[in-house]
């Protein structure tokens, strides 16, 4: 077994003998102190002893029962597999069916989508009958989908080892502002926030974990701010993690006098590029944040900023475990914390890991970044798509001709669309693109455009010889269009 799992279970082991009255799991209607934490863990592994289950499923919102489960599934040794809430349900489906999960614990809400996968309930499991056989790298202990930077979502096997160490270190970064609550905004199968969760109660500390209703979390990116910010304040936590999008929404709460920016200790931001002039406005309302970079192939983490060691604009010194440095190009490599490998890929992963990211280093060692190699953006809300996916969607009916689709660091995608002919009405473009978000998780829906006045062409350098949009003229062109200036594109209140 892992030293660091064997660690960690020693901790809580410990936390249950020396805090036992101390609130360890803070859900909506589910408390769990350090004195019975263990002991709920012990009470599940028994459970999915009992179910033969080697590969289990985790399709449940944000509470107590999430992170109990989670962690019986870790410490059993089994693989842990999560589904992200704001998965569309094929791209569920095709989770479920590409890491062949025999065993799925699921909210009730997921219950007709498993049934037409074919699960039947027996207790507190989902359980397919056909044979599965493992095809995960022997280790594996969390299988982690990205945000599909197409249709279907990559999954990336990760040790026991690799992202506990990760969460020890988020933790001992923290150590300087001893944050003892953390409450959970991001869903559970983000791995950013499993792994701070960790964090969490390797500092003994509480772990606030609302529903995301109860948060005022809708899909991957609608938010009603009041109902978060109220949460928050009934709440209180010390620590948070935060995806840009959320720390804008903070920092103008401050601003107006609508969050109290004393009661936390340490946030930690990523997930996406944030702004300067974003964090310079969070220093200047005394948020306490502190920026980070990472990867799902390297368990999340690879740097971060912390009290005593920070540069705005950077993604901070990389964590002790890992070793980065610059290729050629100035791609971003990553070693020491490679992933085991990609889910059905029998290619092991380099001791380089190439980020896909160009990036530099400071005189004192602090990373910056400085885009992405290829064309795949981030929105502001962390999650990871490609635009030609998107583009492909909305050009496959008779009435766009050419799109081009922008999200990097924004919460709106917004695309640029050339009708398929002169007389197509807006109206019906609105139709057009609107059909084509249906195919579409709702993070990678294009949520505004603009009609074009003339079309993508080489007489006006954006488009290839053979048609492509040439990205960084069009960029260059339409800047004004991608602001976060623009009235559509800032926060809903």
């Amino acid at each position: 077994m892992s030293p660091e799992l064997n660690a960690f279970k020693a901790l809580l082991r410990e936390y249950a003998a020396e805090q036992p009255d101390t609130v360890a799991l803070w859900g909506d209607d589910l408390c769990v102190d350090y004195g019975h934490l263990y002991a709920e863990i012990e009470l599940r592994q028994h459970l999915l002893r009992d179910a033969q289950a080697r590969t289990v499923g985790l399709a449940m919102d944000n509470g107590p029962q999430a992170m109990l489960w989670d962690l019986a599934v870790l410490f059993e040794g089994l693989t842990c597999v999560t589904l992200p809430p704001f998965f569309s349900p094929s791209q569920r489906l095709h989770c479920l069916k590409q890491s062949r999960v025999a065993c799925v614990i699921a909210d009730e809400a997921f219950a007709d989508e498993l049934t037409n996968a074919g699960y039947q309930r027996s207790g507190a499991f989902w359980t397919d009958s056909q044979p599965h056989t493992d095809i995960m790298p022997q280790g594996t202990a969390k299988l982690t989908f990205t945000s599909g930077t197409t249709g279907n979502p990559k999954g990336v096997c990760l040790s026991a080892e690799s992202v506990l160490t990760v969460a020890r270190q988020l933790h001992e970064a923290s150590l300087a502002n001893a944050p003892t609550h953390h409450l959970a905004i991001l869903p559970l199968a983000i791995l950013l926030e499993n792994i701070g969760c960790y964090a969490a109660l390797y500092a003994g500390a509480t772990l606030s974990l609302p529903g995301q209703a109860t948060l005022g979390v809708r899909g991957a990116s609608g938010v009603d701010v009041p109902r978060m910010l109220g949460c928050l304040q009934q709440r209180r936590p010390q620590s948070l993690i935060l995806v840009p999008q959320l720390l804008l929404m903070l920092v103008s709460a401050c601003e107006m006098g609508a969050f109290d920016a004393s009661m936390l200790r340490f946030a930690a931001v990523g997930g996406a590029r944030v702004s300067r002039d974003l964090l310079v406005r969070a220093q200047r309302v005394g948020l306490p944040v502190f920026e980070g970079y990472g990867l799902s192939e390297c368990a999340s983490v690879v740097a971060l900023n912390r009290p005593g060691a920070q540069r705005l604009g950077s993604g901070g010194k990389p964590l002790p475990h890992v070793q980065v440095r610059l290729a050629d190009d100035g791609e971003v490599l990553i070693g020491g914390s490679p992933m085991l490998g990609y889910l059905g890929d029998p290619t092991p992963a380099p001791h380089w890991w190439p980020s896909g990211d160009l990036g530099e280093f400071d005189a004192e060692g602090y990373l910056y970044l400085k885009g992405r190699k290829k064309h795949q953006f981030v929105t502001s809300f962390g999650r990871n798509v490609n635009p030609e996916w998107v583009e492909a969607e909305l050009t496959q009916n008779n009435r766009i001709a050419q799109a081009f689709v922008h999200g990097e660091a924004l919460p709106r995608n917004h695309a640029l669309l050339w009708p398929a002919s002169v007389d197509c009405t807006d109206a019906q473009l609105a139709e057009a693109v609107d059909r084509a978000n249906q195919a579409l998780p709702d993070y990678a829906r294009v949520h505004d455009w603009t009609r074009l006045a003339q079309p993508f062409t080489t007489d006006n350098g954006m488009a290839t010889a053979n048609g492509r949009p040439r990205r960084e003229a069009i960029l260059r062109h339409y800047q004004h269009l991608f602001s976060l200036s623009t009235p559509s594109e800032e926060f809903p209140a």
